[in-house]
């Protein structure tokens, strides 16, 4: 059996280590991700909806049986990283006044204009 098993939906081995089951998270996510991926960037939706398609179609993707998870700060980033792609995808980029340059918001905009991160912080 290789030392893993799995418990509610959750790939558990005898380390305690969630690693593979992120990777795996991840991977379906990207897959959800890239299903509604033209929704998130047109330009017939609102932000709002585009967050709600995030948050009820993505996220419990992603987190289903979090609850059961302890992370260590490698995995944290992981999380991170794909929700600021998603979130980037749905606020797309804001021109720049003084440079004149379009521009990728910063993580911590998208944070602050989301109403439910993954991760906070």
């Amino acid at each position: 059996m290789g030392g893993r098993v799995q418990i509610f939906g959750n790939n558990v081995n005898n380390q305690n280590s969630i690693q593979e089951e992120i990777k795996r998270r991840l991977k379906t996510g990207n897959a959800c991700y890239h299903s509604v991926q033209n929704l998130l960037s047109s330009c017939l939706f609102s932000k709002n909806l585009k967050i709600k398609i995030y948050g009820t179609i993505i996220l419990p993707v992603v987190l289903c049986g979090c609850e059961t998870w302890s992370l260590t700060l490698r995995e944290e980033r992981r999380l991170r990283v794909f929700e600021n792609r998603v979130l980037r995808r749905i606020f797309g980029p804001k021109r720049d006044e003084v440079a004149g340059e379009w521009r990728k918001p910063r993580n911590e905009k998208l944070i602050m204009r989301t109403p439910h991160p993954i991760l906070c912080g």
